[in-house]
This record gives structure tokens, sequence and C-alpha cells, in this order.
């Protein structure tokens, strides 16, 4: 399978989890392209200031990988400022959240895959 970057769906989240301002979210695989390991594989966009409010796992776990900007991010209550080449992991029944910080957008690769 083959998908150009304009076939991909993008969809605005306006306070994304309860947090702040609006991310747009550019969908590289399809949760059916995922077929039934996981149900995210996307790229997150969020401008200085916007943020994914704190919200937990269960049955599946998420991985960001920063691609551009900083990030400030809540793993289970701690925080962590995170550049580009930084990974965090919410395992499954732990929560995080993540807020664009600077000057530069934020830009994060997010990939949830369900709990085995």
């Amino acid at each position: 399978m083959i998908r150009r970057s304009y076939e991909m769906s993008v969809a605005s989240s306006v306070r994304l989890k309860d947090g702040h301002g609006e991310a747009d979210i550019v969908n590289i695989l399809e949760p059916e392209d995922m077929f039934g390991a996981g149900r995210l594989f996307c790229i997150t966009k969020m401008k200085p200031g916007v943020s994914s409010g704190p919200h937990f796992h269960t049955g599946d776990f998420e991985t960001y990988y920063i691609l551009k900007g900083r990030a400030l991010a809540n793993d289970n209550g701690k925080l962590y400022e995170l550049e580009p080449g930084d990974m965090l992991q919410c395992k499954d029944g732990d929560f995080h959240a993540i807020e664009c910080i600077g000057e530069e957008e934020l830009e994060y690769l997010a990939v949830i895959m369900y709990s085995r």
C-alpha cells in the first residue's frame, strides 16, 4: 500500500482530551489499516500553548516521538521537557499529557497499540 501525503485524512481536534486550543491530526494509517493491532498512527501538530489534557490508557498504550518543536510532557504526574528525537511512552493503566512550549510548532508521531 502507498498513501501519498495529500491522501491522508486530517482532523482538527479542539481541546484534545480537555486540553487547550486546537490540534491538527494527520492520520498516516486509518484504524482499519492497523489490522486490529492498534487504533492510531498519526502526526499531531500543535501551535505554542496548545495541549492535550491528562488522560489514562486502558487496554492500550501510546508512544509519542517528538519530530519538531519543544514539549512539556506529563508522565504520570512528573513533568519533563522534550525535544526532537525524544520519546514518551504511556503504558496501559498510566496517564500522560503534552503541551507545546516555546515559539515553534510542535509535531510528534503518536502511535496507540492494543495491550496483549
